[in-house]
C-alpha cells in the first residue's frame, strides 16, 4: 500500500504542489520527499488563511501567477491533514 501510495506521487516530485489543509491553512512549494507520515517541501509558502481576507481560491492563483512567495525552507505536512494535492502548473487562472 505504501508504494502505491509513492507511486501516485512521483510526478509530482520535484515540482511545485499546492496542498489544501483540513485546516484555515494552504501550503505551496516544491515537493522533494514523501514517507508513510510526511510530504516534504521546500522553498515552501506555509499561509494560514486567517491573516487576510482573500480566499484560497484567490491565493492559489496569485501564487501562480506571481510565484511562490517562500517563507520556509522546508516544511513537512502530515498527511493525514492534507484534503488535495494539485500540481501549480495545473491551476487554471
Amino acid at each position: 500500500m505504501a508504494e502505491a501510495k509513492k507511486d501516485l506521487l512521483l510526478n509530482c516530485m520535484q515540482k511545485d504542489v499546492i496542498l489544501d489543509l483540513q485546516s484555515m491553512y494552504v501550503c505551496v512549494g516544491t515537493l522533494v520527499d514523501q514517507d508513510h507520515r510526511y510530504l516534504v517541501l521546500e522553498n515552501a509558502d506555509l499561509h494560514d488563511l486567517r491573516d487576510t481576507s482573500t480566499t484560497r481560491e484567490r491565493y492559489i492563483i496569485d501564487s501562480k501567477v506571481h510565484g511562490i512567495r517562500a517563507n520556509r525552507e522546508q516544511v513537512l505536512i502530515n498527511r493525514h491533514e492534507v484534503v488535495g494535492l494539485s500540481l501549480l502548473d495545473d491551476v487554471i487562472s
